[in-house]
């Protein structure tokens, strides 16, 4: 398992972190996978508030609760649920972080958090009152590090311009989606700032699942870009998804790629991800050649 540390912190993570959002909150065998994952070398575990009311973190807390240590919990903040629990709003006020970042630190019963980061964001926000709470809260020693979970250019652009200790930003990055490497990842490179990529299969259109539409690309598209990987992964003697995978794992300034994990087979192979070797250049080439270019279409 390769290790690097997040942006320019002391924060060293697996380069394949376990998305949890996907993991069955009633299942028994959910803790037991996350175990196996961290017992195998995985170190990065990302859940958030938001996913299943809250059940979700209670599930790392099974999981972890004799290896604490061991592993890095990073979770997330802002979506508040509606008393009746029909949906929830947007809350990224301070008085809401610090009551949701208590909340988070008892479902996952532990005394600090890793990485605690602002789950989406606006322009309308008030970023200085945000940052305000999570330096409040590292101060405290409740959250070690925090970041933002954002597509958003302006956004992350705003927060990473501020003055802050901002470790890392989480966003969408694939083959089939690499607006970031248009707008944002030089930017944080440039300043330190780690990245975790979540989607990197493009749910599953670049690992064997049917090709759709996805983020503007037709289905034909999709199917060409598939196509591509799968040619490459025969040549390389690999899966799709590692080729899919690699693809992300190796754009400059990326530090993990965040998989999304619920069942035996598929831990296996991220695991075997985790062991995967960077694309040669003409490889990479020949993936990039079967994509069409696509921009950000709105700078929010």
């Amino acid at each position: 398992m390769e290790y690097l540390p997040l942006g320019t912190t002391d924060l060293v993570v697996s380069r394949v972190g376990f998305g949890g959002m996907s993991l069955d909150p009633v299942a028994a065998a959910s803790p037991r996978l996350l175990a196996r994952a961290q017992a195998a070398g995985i170190t990065l575990f990302d859940t958030a508030d938001l996913y299943d009311h809250g059940r979700n973190e209670a599930l790392f807390c099974a999981a972890f609760r004799n290896c604490r240590a061991q592993v890095v919990l990073a979770t997330k903040v802002g979506n508040q649920w509606r008393p009746d629990g029909q949906g929830w709003d947007w809350n990224p006020s301070k008085a809401y972080i610090l009551q949701a970042a208590e909340a988070s630190l008892r479902r996952l019963q532990t005394d600090y958090i890793d990485l605690y980061q602002l789950h989406g964001g606006t322009l309308d926000d008030d970023h200085d009152e945000v940052l305000e709470a999570f330096e409040l809260l590292r101060e405290q020693g409740k959250i070690r590090h925090y970041g933002i979970s954002s597509i958003r250019p302006n956004v992350i652009r705003r927060y990473v311009s501020s003055p802050s200790r901002l470790t890392s930003v989480m966003l969408q990055l694939s083959l089939l989606d690499q607006r970031p490497r248009e707008a944002v990842l030089e930017l944080l490179q440039d300043n330190g700032v780690g990245v975790l990529a979540r989607g990197a299969l493009a749910q599953g259109r670049l690992s064997g699942k049917p090709a759709g539409d996805y983020l503007g690309h037709s289905t034909a598209e999709v199917a060409r870009v598939a196509a591509a990987v799968t040619t490459v992964a025969a040549e390389l003697g690999r899966t799709p998804a590692e080729v899919a995978v690699r693809f992300v794992l190796d754009t400059p300034g990326v530090t993990a790629a965040v998989l999304g994990i619920r069942t035996e087979a598929q831990l296996s192979e991220a695991l075997r991800l985790a062991e995967c070797p960077p694309l040669m250049a003409e490889a990479r080439e020949q993936l990039l050649a079967a994509v069409p270019a696509t921009l950000y279409e709105q700078h929010r």
